[in-house]
């Protein structure tokens, strides 16, 4: 039934950062019998994506600042709902990770005696954070690729995973199902069948999930595949959000708030109005919340009082959802209170400071813009957008899933011999250092290497015994996608299924949280899903990797509400990058509605991690407390015997 097959040790499922850079070391550690699988080599997040200052978080490596392995670890640990394990190992590697990338040519910058220079973060007690500027993580991908290139590596390209093979037994995974892109026309090249040892699955976060998104749209993430298989998923709650433009996706931190542009929304009749005055009780404070979402740019429920950065997520929320109205930065013009244009004497020390020292005490923003960072600007002209003359649509965007599917510390899953890797495996917590994410990815990418390359070296199976073991799993998932095949009728309908639930998740599932909201919400997606193939209508066979990815989606969807339902019911508050309803909480404002009433977290639940498990259209959720940071005197000779005698991968 399936004439297309391969056979390898292990497969890379993705083509980002975290992946490639597995691949790499898996080659650089003796297991050549590696191939990539990618739906799209120039998709993802890593390579299409950025801000103002792409920051790459590692051990300080310059300066008198004294800094340690363990201390790194604290700062990691120290957001909450972190296992204290997987911390001290993304410390320990952070340097060997940040010079393998040096090696390999990314552009870190150092000063003359060799010192890579760093500065802080957000959640940052530290200056340990570096950047390569706003396309770090391109730069990461593209050194990668050419030692992928140069080392030969095989690359299936055009192939969208759609099943993880198991061994039920031996809860194991066993091999791969994929659709063949380039062959949907033919019934005998549609799928194609991969028997592998090891699955390194470097899918990235699952920014299908939203229509509200800094993720680019070549990124759609895979994490309802896994989920399906058995992967259990971690810390799902937490997110990260924050204000980003719409038309070209990117986030609008840093300079670009600093600056101070007007924000503004237009209603249905095309009425303009300078929003934020309406909250703000002078333009000082205003101004000084807008100049503050460059350093703060996540919303953060801690930031709301005192009409702190994060008031403004809200206030854009508000506009942009509840009012149906279109949000606008506008660097044409300065902001105005009371029909007077901007006067520096408005803004508090920190502002008129920071714009003084800068030299950009005048002019409109994108003249200050231009001054301070012109190529911010030309990166808006370069995605066809002029700032010197339109307004940038924007809106509360997601922008990193801090929780994932769960690994230990070698990023193994629940599933033996799956490795998830970057983005989708949830080693954050609730708070994460800026940039700790780039670091994660790499140090993830080397830990699935290093225990693959140490014990599980053994040969995939051989077809028959595939078959044997998965034979029913194949053939299940091949009757589902030809019934979506039997479905074509010329007019599709996948995108409108798909927007129906991106904007579900952009109302109640992303920074603004409630629990009837949620709750109407997962009975809707569960009714998607129950009912997936005959809804689903396709204009033709080229629409059968976007069905299969609507159905990944909505199972990705479907956990994660449940994943929220279940925080929100065991009174959970407040935290991480979004706002629960809470009916004893505070409203931040008197003049807005009480959907915004809310009570902060205040350390509840940060010392658990949620786990969740998919089946069947179910979700059941645990909770365990987190693993502490290890402690060990690491006497030298004791850990030598160890490395010496094989202990240490275990």
């Amino acid at each position: 039934m399936i004439h297309d097959y391969y056979q390898f040790n292990t497969v890379i499922v993705g083509s980002g950062a975290a992946g490639l850079n597995a691949a790499d070391q898996l080659y650089n550690l003796g297991q050549r019998d590696i191939a990539i699988v990618t739906e799209g080599w120039q998709m993802g997040t890593s390579r299409n994506t950025g801000s103002d200052k792409q920051t790459y978080y590692k051990l300080s490596l310059a300066g008198a600042e004294k800094d340690s392995v363990h201390d790194l670890a604290e700062t990691l640990f120290s957001g909450g709902a972190m296992d204290g394990d997987i911390a001290l190992v993304e410390a320990a590697l952070s340097a060997r990770c940040f010079y393998n990338l040096v090696r390999l040519g990314v552009p870190f910058p150092h000063n003359q005696w060799g010192e890579y220079v760093g500065y802080k973060t957000d959640h940052d007690p530290f200056a340990r954070a570096t950047s390569a500027g706003p396309l770090t993580s391109k730069y990461m991908v593209e050194k990668l690729e050419e030692e992928i290139y140069a080392k030969e590596i095989p690359i299936l390209d055009g192939y969208q995973v759609i099943a993880i093979l198991v061994d039920e037994g031996r809860q194991c995974s066993v091999g791969l199902l994929a659709l063949n892109l380039n062959e949907l026309e033919d019934p005998q090249k549609r799928y194609t069948l991969i028997s592998c040892t090891n699955i390194v699955y470097a899918t990235g976060g699952p920014a299908g999930l939203y229509s509200r998104s800094v993720y680019p749209l070549s990124q759609t993430g895979g994490t309802g595949v896994p989920l399906e298989a058995g992967v259990l998923g971690k810390n799902l709650t937490e997110w990260q959000y924050g204000i980003a433009s719409r038309k070209f996706r990117w986030n609008l931190s840093g300079t670009y708030q600093q600056v101070l542009p007007r924000y503004v929304s237009i209603d249905e009749n095309g009425r303009e109005e300078e929003f934020l005055n309406e909250y703000f009780p002078d333009p000082g404070t205003m101004l000084n919340a807008v100049f503050l979402k460059g350093y703060q740019w996540p919303f953060d429920p801690r930031k709301i009082e005192d009409y702190g950065s994060s008031l403004i997520d809200i206030l854009v929320y508000y506009e942009n959802i509840n009012k149906k109205r279109r949000v606008f930065l506008d660097f044409t013009r300065n902001p105005t209170w009371e029909g007077q244009e901007l006067d520096f004497s408005w803004l508090g020390e920190e502002a008129f400071t920071y714009l003084e020292r800068s030299g950009a005490l005048f002019g409109t923003p994108i003249e200050r813009l231009e001054h301070m960072n012109p190529p911010a600007i030309q990166l808006y002209k370069d995605n066809g957008i002029d700032l010197y003359n339109e307004l940038l649509e924007i809106a509360v965007c997601a922008q990193h899933n801090n929780g994932g599917l769960v690994g230990n510390i070698w990023w193994e899953s629940n599933l033996r011999h799956f490795f998830p890797v970057g983005e989708v495996n949830g080693t954050h917590g609730i708070w994460r250092p800026g940039g700790s994410a780039l670091n994660s990815g790499q140090v993830g990418g080397l830990r699935a290497a290093q225990f693959i390359a140490a014990r599980y070296g053994r040969s995939p199976l051989d077809r028959d015994t595939l078959w044997n073991t998965a034979g029913r799993q194949i053939e299940e998932k091949v009757q589902f996608v030809e019934e979506l095949v039997h479905n074509i009728e010329g007019e599709s309908n996948l995108q409108a299924m798909r927007q129906v639930v991106n904007e579900l998740m952009d109302q109640v599932g992303a920074h603004i949280r409630s629990l009837p909201a949620v709750e109407s919400a997962i009975a809707e997606v569960e009714m998607y899903l129950r009912h997936f193939v005959s809804l689903s209508r396709l204009a033709g066979l080229q629409e059968l990797g976007f069905a299969l990815k609507n159905y990944d989606i909505f199972i990705t969807a479907l956990t994660y509400l449940n994943a929220i339902r279940d925080y929100i019911e065991k009174g959970g508050g407040s935290r991480g990058s979004y706002l629960i309803y809470h009916e004893e909480g505070v409203l931040p404002l008197p003049n807005l509605p009480e959907m915004f009433r809310y009570r902060k977290a205040e350390g509840f639940l940060s010392d658990q991690i949620q786990l969740i498990q998919y089946r069947d259209y179910e979700c059941a959720t645990s909770w365990e407390p987190v693993r502490p940071i290890p402690e060990d005197d690491n006497w030298f000779e004791t850990v030598w015997a160890q490395y010496r005698n094989d202990e240490i991968i275990r």
